[in-house]
Formats: C-alpha cells, structure tokens, sequence
C-alpha cells in the first residue's frame, strides 16, 4: 500500500474525528483518487453514501472511482417563472439512477464496505416498528400435561381444584364470573419440580409457555430491567393464552425493603404493575405462575389479593413420583433386575435432583468397576442402593430454615401446609 502524503494524513484524522462528515470524506476520496488509489477512494465514497444518498458529488466520484464513462451533462432546464410552481422530478429509472448502475455498484462495494445496520424482521401482522419485534421465545409443551407428572396427587388435586377446573368450564366460570386469569406460587425445597408442574399446566391449559429467570430481566442500564418486564408481559399477551412461568421469584420480586438499589426496587415496582393487569381485559389469556425455594424473602406486596393470591408448596416426591422418577433416569442404561420398588422406599426424603444423581453414581460405580476388572457388567440393585446410601437429602436445610419460618412467620396461615407436612414428619 503506497504511503499516505502529509495531506491525506491529515484529512485521514479529520474523517476519524468526524465520520459523518460528508464534504471532508468526498474531499478524501477526490485526493486518493488523483492519487491513483481508486479501491481507497470507492470505501470513502461508499461510506459518504450511506450517509448522503443523494448526493451528486459523491455519486461523480463514485464512477470516477469506478472507471464509469461520465455521461454527458444533460442541458439545464430553463427556470420557472417566479408565478410556476416548480414541478416534480421525474423518478430515475430502477438500477440506472442518473445514468450509472449503482445497484452493481454497491454489489461490487459489497465486501468492501460492510452494512453497518442489520435489518429487523418485520412483524407478520406487517407492523415493521423494531420495537414490536418479539424478543421472547414462547414455547408450546402441549405434549406435557399432568399425567407426565409421577405421582404427587396431593399437588395435583389441588391443582386441578383451586386453578384448572375453573379455567376448563366456561359456562361455569361465566356462571360464577370467573375471569380467564390467575396467579399461582409454586414454593417448596430445590429440585423437587416446580419448573416441570409449570409445564405441565401450560400443557393442561394449551397455552404457551413464556419462562422468565432473573438473567433474562436484570440490566446493568438503569430502565432497561423494567422495560424488559414490561415486554415480557406485552409478549405473553400477544401470543395468549400463554403462561408466564417467573423462576426464582425472590431474586425478582425480593423484599423492597431489604433492597439497597434503586434500580431493583423499581424492577419490583414494574413487576407489581404487570400484575395488577392481571384483573384487567388486557391480560384475558394470561396465566403467571412463580416459583420460589424462600417465598418469606419474596416481597409481601405480590402475594396480595389479585396477584400471586394463590400458592401451592410442592414437596419431595412421594413414592409413586421416585419410583417413576427413577425410571426415567435408568430407561437408558444397562441395567439387569431393578427392583424399583424398594428402590423408591429406601430414597425417601430425596428430591427429584437427589435421585438423578443416585442413578449417575450408580453408573460410575459399574463403569469403573467394569474399567478395573475389563469386563463390562450391568447396573444392578447393589450399585443403587449403596449409591442412595452414600447420599444425604438436599432438602434437609431447607426443612430446618422454613421449621423457623412457620413456627414464627406464619401470618395469616401463609404456611399452614407446610406446618401439617412438618407435623406428619414429626419435625415440628
């Protein structure tokens, strides 16, 4: 590359420090130009296009820069009379405008200079505002439903009696003036499948299914966090009926009080307003369900009557849940004579997550014993039971933490069901 005079130096600095500047980068582009430097000059030349379509000068240039005949100049118009008003321009002609081809112009700048903008997809309603665009996946589970769910009858009688059973009978919810709305708190110890039960009511409902975690809210721009909020909700009801599954509500909704930022306690304030359209016609269709392991830590005001106003404590799975947990997790591996039976009885306490892990370590003990011995054996009875045995429940220190809180925090009965499953376990 020849070196660039003192001149081209200096107007090198001056395009830096003003890129928009369209006379100066023209003036560049005519200096590389007469430099015999026509591939610099076409970059400078297209750069001062997309800021100045129109321009003449920089279209001259540019089919100078292109080795382009100059066509001859067409003969001036006369000037109208002062008393005519002027008339419009005749459009160009597609492809040719002012007698060159830009259009393979700016295939042959192409590579050279790169588009500085990507285009939006436009809406399909045809609505081509970029802020319309969806910006939130909404999934369809409608091939997960209750029934997937192993046992937990307990949670799904109620369930089914305090959130769907009204949403499937129209005529009895017009009846008793049931709204097509609602929210729900799903609470209760970590792993235990409150994020599958939120699918599987998406399912039982044929709605989808919008799942929201702090990750996809939080914005280190100040605004930005409730603006997302709002569009979440805006996604849902566009694509109604649709369930909004909030994950980990305590980091989103978290005590005001508590929260030291500003910025996070008008994230709450945001949310706080989403929900109370819950009552309105506007979110007809839209479901919000939550879940939580410190539903004490979660602010007070979304739980209130027309918000979260309903919760449901989901609890280790029952028997009948690991056993068909455990099968799920075995299905594809090399097992011979599982009894899951006794399987499910001796991994009481054990959270779903407790129990996937049983059956990973029962793997690794056959693989290494089979790596050691150089015979490949099946997974058998002996290597899960001593896996179980080897593992302590992970719900054990959330039990001991919500011990204190329904013993000393349970206002209005908040924890009544989680006092009664302490009491059958005789840990209260």
């Amino acid at each position: 590359m020849p070196e660039d005079s003192p001149l081209i130096r200096s107007l090198r600095t001056a395009v830096a420090a003003a890129p928009a500047d369209v006379p100066l980068r023209l003036h560049l582009a005519e200096l590389l130009l007469d430099d015999g430097r026509p591939d610099a000059a076409v970059a400078e030349v297209a750069f001062a296009l997309q800021h100045a379509p129109g321009d003449a000068q920089a279209r001259q240039l540019m089919a100078r820069a292109m080795g382009v005949p100059q066509q001859p100049a067409p003969p001036a118009e006369p000037e109208p009379a002062p008393e005519a008003a002027p008339s419009a321009a005749p459009a160009p002609a597609a492809g040719a405008r002012g007698g060159f081809d830009w259009q393979a112009a700016e295939q042959q700048v192409g590579d050279a200079v790169p588009p500085r903008f990507t285009a939006t997809p436009a809406r399909a309603d045809g609505d081509d505002d970029p802020g319309d665009a969806e910006a939130w996946d909404v999934e369809r589970p409608g091939g997960v439903r209750l029934a997937d769910v192993g046992g937990m009858q307990e949670v799904k009688d109620r369930l089914e009696a305090a959130f769907l059973a009204p949403l499937r009978n129209p005529e009895l919810r017009k009846l008793y003036g049931k709204s097509l709305r609602g929210g729900l708190l799903l609470y209760g110890p970590p792993g235990c499948g409150k994020t599958f039960i939120a699918r599987a009511i998406a399912g039982e409902l044929g709605a989808g299914f919008l799942s929201v975690s702090v990750n996809d809210v939080l914005d280190m721009w100040m605004g930005n966090s409730e603006r997302n909020m709002h569009e979440i909700f805006q996604t849902a009801r566009r694509q109604a009926p649709c369930v909004v599954f909030l994950d980990e509500l305590d980091a989103l909704g978290a005590k005001r009080s508590r929260t030291a930022h500003s910025g996070m306690r008008n994230t709450v304030n945001q949310l706080l307003t989403e929900l109370d359209g819950i009552d309105s016609a506007a979110n007809e269709g839209v479901f919000v369900l939550a879940a939580t392991n410190v539903p004490w830590d979660v602010d007070n005001a979304l739980r209130r009557p027309g918000r979260l106003d309903r919760t449901l404590l989901v609890l280790p799975p029952d028997a009948p849940a690991r056993e068909a947990i455990l099968r799920y997790h075995l299905r594809e591996r090399p097992i011979e004579n599982i009894d899951l039976a006794k399987l499910a009885k001796v991994t009481d306490g054990l959270s779903g997550a407790d129990l996937a892990h049983v059956c990973e370590a029962a793997a690794e003990r056959a693989l290494l014993d089979s790596a050691r011995t150089g015979t490949v054996r099946l997974i058998g009875m002996k290597d899960l039971l001593g896996a179980a045995k080897e593992i302590n429940p992970s719900t054990d220190p959330w039990f001991a933490s919500a011990r204190n809180v329904a013993m000393f925090a349970n206002e209005g009965g908040m924890y009544d069901d989680l006092i009664a499953h302490l009491k059958k376990r005789r840990k209260l």
